[in-house]
């Protein structure tokens, strides 16, 4: 058993050598001091302690400290976490360089589930923000339009239009040619048809600034 035990030391410090090369990071203190590995769900991240503790509050944070939580590690060292890691990218991204980027099929409820659940609460404000945008143009509905047919004669047209209330649009003329005999005339009749845009304001609100509110 101790001959296997040294061999698979040697490999270990063959790695150890192999990653100080590539990152060019100090060999044996500075490996383990500065790389964190997370195994979420099962998908393995590397990452750093100065990337997870960005958010000082997170659980992350916590964990890579190694201060309150005593978390479960794999057999390579990775802490465990019980976690979707489709979600766990994007977070760590944000760590990485404070921006939100997602695939355009990755639901931002997803994102802001585990958001919370690490605790990063910078990135728990962006997502809801975003969210309530895109809440807000869905619920932008185009207009409905209703349509008024009013009936009324020749003299009674001019009238009628120029005090038509506002929001109400002269859509169309139909002559219904003249029922009515008042003595010698022809009166003319009309059919004025009429539309009118109606808003659905998002949650009741209504969606023109109010002028009504005073100070």
């Amino acid at each position: 058993g101790g001959v296997r035990m040294r061999m698979e030391g040697g490999e270990d410090m063959q790695d150890a050598v192999g990653l100080s090369c590539t990152w060019g990071i100090p060999p044996a203190t500075g490996t383990h001091a500065k790389w964190v590995r997370l195994n979420v769900g099962g998908t393995v991240f590397l990452t750093t302690r100065q990337t997870l503790c960005r958010e000082q509050k997170s659980f992350l944070c916590r964990l890579c400290q190694g201060e309150e939580l005593q978390s479960d590690r794999d057999e390579t060292g990775a802490y465990l976490i019980d976690r979707d890691p489709t979600y766990f990218g994007p977070i760590l991204n944000f760590l990485r360089h404070g921006k939100l980027v997602l695939d355009k099929d990755m639901a931002e409820e997803g994102v802001l589930e585990e958001a919370e659940f690490y605790n990063i609460g910078s990135l728990i404000r962006i997502i809801k923000d975003r969210l309530e945008e895109k809440d807000y143009t869905v619920t932008q509905v185009p207009p409905k339009h209703v349509y008024r047919v009013l009936q009324c004669q020749e003299e009674e047209l001019t009238q009628m239009v120029s005090t038509m209330s506002d929001g109400w649009r002269f859509e169309q003329l139909v002559n219904i040619g003249s029922s009515y005999n008042y003595g010698n005339e022809d009166q003319t009749e009309f059919l004025c048809v009429v539309s009118k845009e109606l808003y659905n304001p998002p949650n009741g609100l209504s969606s023109e600034p109010s002028h009504k509110a005073k100070v």
